[in-house]
């Protein structure tokens, strides 16, 4: 598994302490303890790029880190690791806080292509990652549905939590998000994240059709 080159810009909780926007920018976001900063490693090839704590809660800012290949498409990114949310041990100016960091950072960072959603797959749908799906939706910010931990559990459960998500999802949605089945374990999903990636990075600075 070939390791990419990554470096952590920094963290803040406002624009003015975020990189420039002059690469193209994707965030990870998800429930406390989804397993984001372990995607995060196994996405990068670099186990300690992003900190792994087993304390939900433990990313408070937006951590910025700058990611380019080592070889194959000379575009570099941004990866923007986000504050995980439905910890319960905060309190309540803690939640607004997050809530108003994260909305502004998705709502005005002019460079986001895409938001990658991490869903825990051992989990039927849970309430605040289809709340979370439904406010991407109405303010029109691309996203991808990228389940987690599938090394946990066996292939008929993997489908049968999916399925129920597809579920939940066509009640609202005419055309589902796209998903991926991914596992920081043993690195399943990493070639289709990156190739998503390489895609939308293709096309970053095109003019308009």
């Amino acid at each position: 598994m070939e390791n990419l080159r990554a470096e952590h810009l920094g963290s803040g909780r406002t624009a003015a302490h975020w990189p420039k926007p002059l690469l193209p920018e994707y965030a990870f976001i998800g429930r406390s303890n989804v397993g984001k900063s372990s995607l995060v490693n196994m996405l990068v090839g670099i186990n300690r790029l992003a900190r792994v704590s087993g304390t939900p809660g433990r990313t408070r800012n937006v951590e910025h880190f700058r990611v380019e290949a080592h070889k194959g498409s000379p575009t570099a990114w941004l990866l923007a690791d986000l504050p995980g949310y439905g910890f319960a041990k905060i309190s309540k100016t803690e939640r607004e806080e997050w809530h108003k960091m994260v909305r502004a950072y998705l709502r005005e960072r002019e460079n986001l292509q895409c938001v990658f959603l991490l869903v825990d797959v051992r989990h039927e749908p849970q309430a605040n990652d289809l709340e979370m799906i439904h406010w991407l939706g109405t303010e029109g910010i691309p996203f991808v549905i990228v389940f987690t931990k599938s090394d946990k559990l066996k292939q008929p459960s993997i489908v049968h939590n999916v399925a129920l998500m597809k579920r939940a999802l066509k009640r609202t949605w005419e055309t589902l998000p796209h998903l991926i089945i991914t596992s920081a374990e043993s690195g399943k999903g990493r070639d289709e994240l990156l190739d998503f990636i390489a895609e939308v990075n293709s096309r970053w600075g095109a003019a308009p059709a």
